[in-house]
């Protein structure tokens, strides 16, 4: 969610055994999931609840149109720069398979803060505001986790494929982010100025409120950092300097095939009138 699954290296997979060579098979072994003809394999299972359980509830109406059609309008977009604007370099074709950005420990901590943050308690404040029947609960953080599962599902998907470029890969969580910011400002505009507590409120009716309006202050906080410290000083650099190193690699190995292709010509020319 913070691009990380762009960031770090995606699964590993196995190369072909060569023709004629022996392999032991061990069934302890994991199996790996080619990228190649299974794009929906290479997504966790766990991703494909949640967007199942998203959609279930966009179904239901919980959803604003503008949150429903932002993620199409951004798959068109990343799309055409893909096409146009940075296209993957053709002399690179495992650029996707390799990391752009390579995180410390404490940056992964920083990550899991954020995966608990961003996923795991908006899911259980949704989850926690059926089971209590509090609709308005349900309704402010279902828009957040909506975008977030999309944003989770496209930065698996084109990570495997080598159609997309590192800053394309690396525009997709900006791109979320930036809209996740906004929908977060609305959710506390909802829980904060929209949604009060009854003087008469029972201790766990007050520990649920305030913890709503804590988890969308949270959220707003972690994300602009993640966006203004991380992802546009940092993750988007890195993504258009590794971009561009690939492409210059691929200037210099041709203009040295060019220049040896016509230093060997006289040569040959010469052979010919002997």
């Amino acid at each position: 969610m913070s691009g990380v699954s762009l960031a770090t290296a995606p699964r590993e997979q196995t190369a072909p055994p060569a023709p004629g060579a022996t392999t032991n098979a061990n069934p302890k072994q994991k199996t790996q999931v080619p990228s190649a003809g299974g794009m929906m394999g290479s997504l966790r299972v766990i991703e494909l609840q949640l967007v199942a359980f998203v959609l279930v509830l966009s179904a239901s109406g919980l959803v604003p149109l503008l949150d429903l059609v932002f993620p199409v309008l951004t798959s068109v977009y990343i799309l055409a720069l893909a096409r146009f604007a940075f296209p993957s370099n053709s002399a690179s074709k495992d650029s996707h398979s390799q990391e752009i950005f390579k995180g410390s420990t404490m940056f992964r901590m920083y990550v899991i803060v954020g995966t608990t943050i961003g996923l795991f308690l908006p899911l259980a404040y949704v989850l926690g505001g059926f089971a209590r029947g509090d609709e308005h609960a349900v309704r402010s953080a279902t828009p957040h986790l909506f975008l977030l599962s999309f944003q989770i599902l496209t930065e698996n998907v084109i990570s495997g494929l080598s159609l997309f470029s590192p800053p394309v890969r690396a525009l997709v969580p900006m791109i979320y982010t930036i809209r996740r910011i906004f929908v977060d400002i609305d959710w506390i505009s909802d829980v904060w100025l929209n949604k009060t507590l009854p003087a008469n409120a029972r201790i766990q009716d007050a520990a649920w409120h305030w913890f709503g309006k804590g988890l969308a202050v949270a959220n707003l906080v972690y994300f602009s950092i993640n966006l203004c410290g991380f992802l546009v000083p940092r993750f988007l650099p890195r993504a258009f300097e590794r971009y561009f190193q690939e492409k210059g690699e691929i200037y210099a190995k041709t203009a040295e095939d060019k220049r040896s292709v016509s230093f060997n010509k006289p040569q040959l020319s010469e052979k010919k009138i002997d």
